[in-house]
């Protein structure tokens, strides 16, 4: 078991590690909707690569989601066979969000440097293949909040 502190240590170099190993401009927020972004998710157990839908106007939220939900076909045929949509997703603080995601299917911990190169590789191909995804179909995705 790590303490506070060497877990915090741990976490900031697992993600100073990846930026250097992997040293490019990532979209993540920049897509001109509020509340709308692309994530690295990393904990003790699992990596994820995430689009999160963030609004407190559950419209909006609902909205967007069904805009990409109609493109799911495309998603998965074409860049990411194992996303998966999750319409009602509940962040750890208790936060509705809408998530639409794909996990890292091999084994991982943040804790554990041996499992943290094949994280590293995961994150750069499927956030590759998400932002190919939103470039091609950013202005589809965005009719839903005109």
């Amino acid at each position: 078991m790590f303490s506070r502190e060497e877990s915090a240590r741990i976490r900031k170099e697992f993600w100073v590690s990846y930026g250097k190993s992997f040293p490019r401009k990532w979209l993540l927020y920049n897509t001109k909707i509020k509340d709308f972004g692309f994530k690295f998710v990393a904990d003790r157990k699992t990596a994820e690569v995430t689009l999160d839908i963030e609004s407190a106007d559950e419209e909006q939220r609902e909205l967007l989601f069904d805009q990409i939900l109609s493109l799911k076909n495309i998603l998965e045929s074409e860049y990411l066979p194992e996303v998966i949509f999750d319409k009602e997703y509940v962040l750890e603080n208790g936060k509705l969000i809408s998530r639409i995601y794909i996990v890292h299917s091999k084994k991982f911990s943040i804790h554990n440097k041996d499992t943290w190169g094949e994280c590293y590789a995961f994150f750069n191909e499927t956030m590759s293949q998400f932002e190919l995804f939103w470039y091609e179909y950013e202005d589809y995705i965005r009719q839903a909040v005109v």
